[in-house]
């Protein structure tokens, strides 16, 4: 008997949790088909901080988690494992955020970027390392036939994950949840802004198509890049959706059609302001409108249903504030998801 199948034996899943790992589980790396990969950074948030300290919150929130998946029973048996945060790279978030918070103070008195060239292109070529860190971390979990979900952190911390499967995956698509597009190039002169996420995702990985749902705050500089790019990028708009529904047609009728525009192999992005705030309050840029979150895990499900493979998961700028009420949401969705990537992927 293996040391996991000892684990699994006598582990009691009906228990408190005993263990500081993730939802209290009892597996080390080597044993986990599921790793959750943390990434504390907020340096180009745009209105609140905190996403920097939503993986810390959201370990601490998942050992109130009950390990009982009623679609996908004994699902913890896979392993899961989620590393320790970087203290390194929360710090570098911390100290480049300040820069941040600064140069936009300066731009609010109405100074031109321009004037300060050095201090954005140090912020651009901290983030770059960030994008380049994420690549080589989560490449090694790939390497080892491991799945990965990406735990923010804000929306930017993705690329370099996105990156690392294009290289593996050759083409994929994306379906994003989120309240807002982030197709916007360089936001404030930030290259690797979290409101540019999927416009870099579709310039520097292999995406075949983005599916945007919920999106419900753009700019038209955005609105036109989807319009222009209608072969590649379909959203559905959290308006369009509700209006819908107003008049009879189903959540169930709109997932259909959301997953015909999704290709074989799927990678989901979930930005947990593509809830409803009532969720999410401390979510850096919350905005109302947007989904319950049994809503989104329904379209996750049928995701897998369908047949189409899904290859990776993010969930970002889940922000603990004061009551750690984000990340008690936050952590239930993560084991969740964490399931069906098992299950999509063979594991369970």
């Amino acid at each position: 008997m293996s040391s996991k199948e000892k684990k699994i034996e006598s582990f009691d899943p009906n228990g408190l949790a005993t263990s500081s790992e993730i939802f209290g589980l009892p597996f080390n790396e080597k044993e986990s088909n599921v790793i959750v990969f943390p990434v504390p950074w907020e340096v180009t948030v745009s209105y609140s901080s905190g996403t920097a300290g939503g993986p810390t919150a959201i370990r601490r929130a998942s050992w109130q988690v009950d390990l009982y998946d009623p679609l996908i029973e004994d699902a913890w048996k896979m392993g899961i494992y989620m590393p320790e945060t970087s203290s390194k790279l929360w710090n570098k978030s911390d100290k480049y955020r300040k820069k941040v918070e600064k140069y936009l103070d300066e731009l609010a008195d109405n100074e031109s970027h321009k004037s300060h060239p050095e201090v954005l292109e140090k912020i651009n070529k901290a983030c770059s390392e960030m994008v380049d860190w994420v690549e080589n971390k989560t490449s090694k979990y790939l390497d080892q036939g491991q799945k990965v979900i990406l735990l923010g952190g804000d929306h930017s911390t993705p690329l370099g994950y996105l990156k690392a499967l294009s290289k593996r995956e050759g083409e994929f698509g994306i379906l994003q949840i989120d309240a807002h597009a982030d197709l916007r190039k360089a936001y404030e002169g930030f290259e690797f802004s979290h409101a540019s996420i999927m416009y870099n995702a579709l310039n520097h990985c292999s995406i075949s198509k983005l599916v945007q749902v919920g999106i419900r705050d753009y700019c038209e500089e955005e609105k036109n890049y989807i319009e222009e790019n209608s072969d590649k990028v379909k959203t559905f708009f959290d308006r369009d959706l509700k209006h819908q529904n107003f008049k009879g047609k189903t959540w169930a009728q709109q997932v259909e059609e959301i997953i015909s525009e999704l290709p074989e192999k799927v990678y989901i992005s979930f930005d947990i302001d593509g809830l409803d705030p009532k969720l999410c309050p401390n979510t850096g840029t919350p905005v109302a409108g947007g989904f319950e979150s049994e809503e989104v895990l329904y379209l996750f499900e049928e995701v897998v249903a369908s047949g189409k493979k899904i290859i990776g998961m993010d969930l970002n700028e889940v922000s603990p504030g004061a009551d750690e009420w984000d990340a008690n949401v936050g952590s239930r969705i993560l084991f969740r998801m964490c399931n069906l990537l098992g299950k999509s992927n063979g594991f369970i």
